[in-house]
């Protein structure tokens, strides 16, 4: 509907589109209409009062999809016709169901590059965010018509390796190898409060880089391969838990020695200079700082890798855009990055781009893999289970094992990605167990909990098909519902051009309120409007299902 108010809008004051759907507003009381226009913001283009303006416009604009248009001081007031919008978005959902909101506004290939757990560390539930975050805009440039490749880039080599293998060889080495991400991470935080202990432990620390880099040591460098291996192999079924997967893995090892070359290249070529025998890019004109390529033994930071893989992936993937998610911790070290790629001619087009996310912390404070102060994804995942599945068997006491363990997972997922995208990716979020686990509120939980009862309506209802249906009346309840229903593909179309699946969450969460709203105050089965109050219980699950779907959270069909 709110593109016909803009088309209309557009055809008879030649304003901007952009400019008219951003002024667009929802009124405050129902009596003031479905959508209103201030008409004093185009007293100055068309030189005319706003109250003029407003009634001049109430009375050039006929369409059957409004009941009326009238002017109210200087707004004009948009009355939707109801049964007009019931039929249109009805039959819109019904017949393009899993694609019922998709365009094709977008166009080209897109690179997005998300998770980026490091070998050596825990993957936290820190890294959900980021991943919920990429896997959920690579599903939204999807739906409008991008083509996505989606890409992760790991830290396997640097200090962090050196110190775990260091600590492992130094107080471990009787210790089996485990593919465990727990004893993984314990090793490199014990790592941290060992290195403190002595100074000389650094230098001990340092040439096992050197050594690392070289891979001159044989024995070093197969316990860096071995524990390497059994870092990447527990990613995979944490990925699969968390419905993503990738085109492509790249890996820091990778890109070492080409990031020393680039870094030497940009010596030769003044860009870069030596500073007490480390090489940098003095980027302080740009108000960027210092930022250090190769430290003074000549071992690589992952700056230069960065320039090395950003040249890799244009290479690899020929794309129109290029997006790095990552940490707000990393917000200075990737304008940097852009900065030395512009300096190089390597970002002529500026399609190579990066958007950050806050931290998650903990009740208790900050995250930190450093100290162990953090919740492996593992041990947590496992908890929320145990958690959801006592809930479950309070609904049905008789189910089964496996369901119980397929229901109790995605209901656990849903919990953990849920509050990790309703929020802008600016805010830090502070993540409460007991408030993600509930059924009731803005939760996971509780949409899936919202869908399962739509499902469940339409498997008691003997109305399987889609039928025809009439409408003696409509209520209150059920115009709020078809409204949001409506509102869907703009609502994905502004997350698409605001790398925002938080307006996505909240949009599935708020028809997931109308919902509830009209099943409280409606009856379904065996009223007078039973064909279309079917057929509107099936649009929402259509509609929730592919919101959540933009999320990378599953539907359950049974609670």
């Amino acid at each position: 509907m709110k593109e016909i108010i803009i088309r209309k809008l557009f055809e008879l004051t030649k304003i901007n589109k952009n400019k008219i759907s951003q002024l667009i507003e929802i009124p405050p009381l129902p009596e003031l209409g479905d959508y209103a226009f201030p008409c004093f913001v185009l007293a100055n283009e068309l030189k005319k009062n706003p109250l003029e303006i407003a009634d001049n416009l109430a009375k050039k604009i006929h369409s059957s999809e409004f009941e009326k248009v009238e002017a109210k001081g200087p707004y004009l007031n948009f009355f939707i016709n109801r049964n007009k919008l019931a039929e249109k978005t009805l039959k819109s959902i019904l017949k393009e169901k899993d694609s019922y909101g998709s365009s094709k506004i977008g166009k080209g290939k897109t690179i997005i590059e998300f998770s980026q757990p490091n070998t050596h560390k825990a993957f936290h539930i820190g890294h959900v965010r980021g991943t919920s975050l990429g896997e959920s805009l690579s599903r939204i440039f999807e739906f409008q018509g991008v083509k996505v490749f989606r890409v992760n880039y790991s830290g396997d080599t640097g200090m962090h390796i050196a110190k775990w293998i260091w600590c492992y060889q130094r107080y471990h080495k009787n210790e089996k190898l485990k593919n465990d991400e727990s004893w993984i991470a314990e090793i490199y935080v014990d790592a941290i409060k060992r290195l403190s202990e002595s100074e000389n432990f650094q230098e001990e620390v340092e040439e096992i880089n050197r050594k690392i880099e070289s891979k001159e040591d044989k024995k070093i460098n197969e316990i860096w391969r071995q524990t390497r291996k059994l870092s990447i192999d527990s990613w995979k079924k944490i990925y699969q838990q968390l419905n993503t997967g990738f085109d492509k893995h790249y890996f820091e090892s990778e890109v070492e020695s080409s990031g020393k070359e680039i870094a030497e290249d940009l010596l030769k070529k003044g860009i870069a200079k030596k500073s007490d025998g480390a090489t940098i890019i003095d980027l302080q004109n740009f108000n960027l700082g210092i930022w250090v390529l190769l430290r003074k033994d000549g071992t690589v930071l992952y700056s230069a890798k960065d320039l090395a893989l950003a040249k890799k992936k244009k290479k690899d993937f020929q794309a129109d855009s290029y997006l790095v998610i990552v940490g707000d911790e990393q917000r200075l070290h990737f304008q940097q990055l852009i900065k030395t790629l512009e300096l190089m001619g390597e970002n002529k087009e500026k399609n190579y781009n990066f958007l950050t996310y806050a931290l998650v912390r903990l009740p208790t404070g900050k995250m930190s893999s450093r100290t162990g102060e953090n919740i492996l994804y593992s041990g947590f995942i496992s908890e929320l289970k145990n958690n959801l599945k006592n809930e479950i068997k309070k609904r049905e006491k008789s189910i089964s094992g496996k369901d119980l363990e397929k229901r109790s997972l995605k209901l656990a997922i849903a919990s953990m990605k849920y509050p990790m995208l309703k929020q802008d990716s600016n805010k830090v979020i502070v993540f409460d167990k007991s408030e993600a686990l509930s059924f009731e509120g803005n939760t996971g939980p509780y949409l899936l909990y919202t869908y399962a009862r739509a499902k469940s309506i339409l498997r008691k209802s003997e109305n399987k098909g889609t039928k025809s249906f009439k409408i003696e009346s409509f209520s209150d309840s059920e115009k709020n519902l078809m409204l949001n229903l409506g509102k869907f593909s703009e609502i994905t179309q502004q997350a698409y051009q605001n790398l925002a699946p938080n307006l996505i969450a909240n949009y599935s969460f708020q028809i997931s309120q109308a919902f509830n709203e009209f099943y409280h105050s409606s009856q379904v089965i065996g009223s007078e409007s039973e064909n279309f109050r079917i057929s509107l219980v099936r649009a929402f699950s259509q509609v929730l299902k592919n919101s959540l779907n933009l999320l990378g959270i599953e539907v359950l069909e049974k609670m």
